[in-house]
């Protein structure tokens, strides 16, 4: 059975120090697995927070910049040597062939994070999720959820959970 867990964040704050704590996860994961990459789908309505938590997880990695939405130019990319993280968001692909055209298999490599918005629109087109982030609207917070697809997801998601209690 694949770990699946259950949050609720009353505000924006407790998102951005959840994102950071997973961040920590992620790097853990690559320091112990140098030739894998990880796979991150985030799910959620328009403005539910997607891209809030990807730019809290990209400074995490120890990026200074700007973190800016991909939703016109497809993909960001940040090189934080050791590691690549690329956010792409798929809200506006029209097909998901056009993604072959940019090159998309180039980015799915090791010590590389892939963090996509609305991947289902890229679907046959990119590889399946390690990790799926699914955030809705609660009242006024958010209710994120957690969700291991393969034995790489369940790893990252109980280191997660062993340091939230260490």
């Amino acid at each position: 059975m694949m770990t699946k867990i259950q949050f609720y964040f009353e505000n924006e704050t407790q998102m951005l120090e959840f994102a950071s704590k997973l961040a920590v996860s992620f790097q853990d994961f690559f320091a112990n697995h140098r030739d894998k990459g990880l796979v991150i789908y985030l799910n959620g309505e328009l403005g539910a927070g997607k891209t809030t938590l990807t730019r809290n997880i990209v400074q995490a990695f120890g990026h200074k910049g700007n973190v800016k939405s991909p939703t016109y130019t497809l993909v960001e990319e940040y090189h934080l040597p050791p590691y690549s993280l690329y956010h792409f968001d798929l809200y506006r692909l029209a097909d998901p062939e056009e993604l072959e055209f940019m090159g998309i298999r180039d980015y799915f490599r090791p010590q590389t994070l892939c963090l996509l918005e609305w991947a289902m629109r890229g679907q046959g087109m990119i590889p399946n999720a390690d990790i799926i982030i699914q955030i809705d609207y609660a009242q006024t917070g958010r209710n994120l959820e957690l969700q291991a697809q393969n034995e790489i997801g369940q790893t990252i998601i109980a280191n997660f959970l062993a340091n939230q209690t260490a």
